[in-house]
């Protein structure tokens, strides 16, 4: 059976061939890895929103794939842990959201690498994939024109701790940049040197449903935690207003998590460079060896006693 990411993919390989684009040349222009428009052309990997509107910037498609993106269900069939069945309904329908996270980047701001870099430290196989693909479904009504309010306000410990490699950190920032651009969403950072700056002790989220009530959710290590009394909201609320208030600005936020993106890209750019020189070395071994064993072989006289 056809997947909808295979239609996208089989569209978008249209677009760049009749552009006499290659893989590499259209990744370059996006910008991303070579892999990542392989995958998506193959149908085994789905594309963020940015991801789509980019390519019809440079393919010159007239928004085709960005329109595709946004009538696609990318997610038909998603499954989530039962604890959070819950929380995942409440995003379905929320008219607005506020969270504060610690230590890592929130489900709801994820890549995909990311994410399975991040879930691949407790789980394997198959069911990474599983947790993966239902957590990225949980994005794309966000993600989408005219999405409900977002804002979300992150200690500096989300970038400061590694998930994955340097590309997979460097690709993660380069995200949190481009969807903070969008109109529904907001995203702020907590600086760990601002003096006097409240913080909560552990991540929360303040979620607002169009009945009007209001759930505060927070979670421990294998469970989630509800909570709707209209004191606990109230309070919360105001500590969470003040935390963004002591934050950095959206902008300036950008802006930060722009220079974590150049570092992790430095140390990319290294450890490639440490990587091939270790390449070229052991090539170099290989090519000694063999030149060795090639050499003729004379025999030694031995001298008479």
């Amino acid at each position: 059976m056809t997947t909808n990411a295979a239609i996208f993919g089989e569209l978008l390989r249209h677009f760049r061939e009749a552009a006499l684009l290659t893989q590499e040349a259209l990744a370059r222009q996006i910008p991303c890895d070579r892999s990542l428009v392989a995958r998506v052309e193959a149908g085994t990997r789905v594309p963020q929103d940015t991801f789509a509107k980019r390519a019809d910037e440079v393919l010159g498609t007239g928004g085709a794939l960005g329109r595709l993106w946004g009538l696609v269900d990318w997610y038909p069939q998603v499954e989530h842990p039962d604890w959070f069945r819950r929380r995942a309904e409440m995003d379905a329908e929320a008219v607005a959201l506020r969270e504060y996270q610690v230590l890592v980047v929130p489900g709801l701001l994820q890549t995909e690498d990311y994410a399975r870099a991040l879930l691949s430290q407790t789980m394997t196989g198959t069911e990474v994939e599983e947790k993966v693909r239902a957590r990225l479904s949980r994005q794309q009504r966000f993600m989408a024109d005219g999405g409900p309010l977002y804002a979300a306000v992150l200690d500096e410990s989300c970038l400061r701790q590694v998930v994955g490699a340097a590309a997979v950190m460097r690709d993660q920032c380069a995200h949190l940049v481009a969807v903070g651009q969008r109109s529904n969403i907001r995203i702020q950072l907590a600086p760990a040197d601002r003096p006097g700056a409240v913080r909560p002790t552990t991540s929360m989220s303040l979620i607002e449903l169009p009945d009007g009530r209001r759930w505060v959710y927070s979670e421990s290590l294998s469970q989630g935690h509800f909570a709707d009394d209209p004191a606990v909201f109230t309070r919360l609320s105001q500590t969470y207003d003040v935390l963004r208030a002591d934050a950095l600005a959206a902008p300036e936020s950008a802006a930060w998590i722009g220079e974590a993106m150049k570092g992790y890209e430095r140390t990319h750019d290294q450890a490639r460079t440490q990587r091939s020189q270790v390449d070229q070395e052991q090539l170099q071994r290989q090519r000694r060896r063999q030149l060795h064993r090639s050499r003729p072989r004379f025999p030694h006289r031995r001298p008479r006693s």
